[in-house]
């Protein structure tokens, strides 16, 4: 199975959401089927096979996720971080100002679904191929 180490390792070739789908693919080559990040301070809960799991320990001091969301805002600043304009500490803070308590990548189905606090789905997108 695979090791939070080879996911950092496959993490630091990410520079925006550019690289995302390249990021997915890689993540997919060593077993993972999905995977939930967390906002508030970034970690993340992954799995694989036969509920194989491991997590990793938080990213960044906890942040404030506003308590209502904010879809066209956060829609926009998704864009902006998929085009290769922002980097994932500011994307995590864009995510936490409009409501984004986590989003999960369903590696079987290509998507991934942005969550708020009381679990709405505000946004579900396809994952694209490389």
């Amino acid at each position: 199975m695979f090791t939070i180490d080879q996911i950092k390792e496959a993490h630091s070739k990410v520079k925006s959401g550019a690289d995302f789908p390249k990021y997915v693919q890689d993540l997919i080559k060593l077993g993972v089927i999905h995977y939930n990040t967390y906002v508030r301070d970034g970690h993340t809960v992954y799995w694989g096979s036969d509920n194989f799991r491991v997590q990793s320990p938080p990213n960044y001091p906890t942040k404030e996720i506003a308590d209502k969301s904010d879809k066209n805002q956060f829609i926009h600043k998704l864009n902006a971080h998929q085009a290769g304009e922002t980097d994932f500490a500011t994307f995590c803070t864009h995510c936490a100002e409009n409501g984004v308590e986590k989003w999960v990548v369903d590696m079987v189905e290509m998507t991934c679904t942005y969550y708020d606090k009381t679990e709405h789905n505000l946004l579900e997108e396809e994952i694209p191929v490389p």
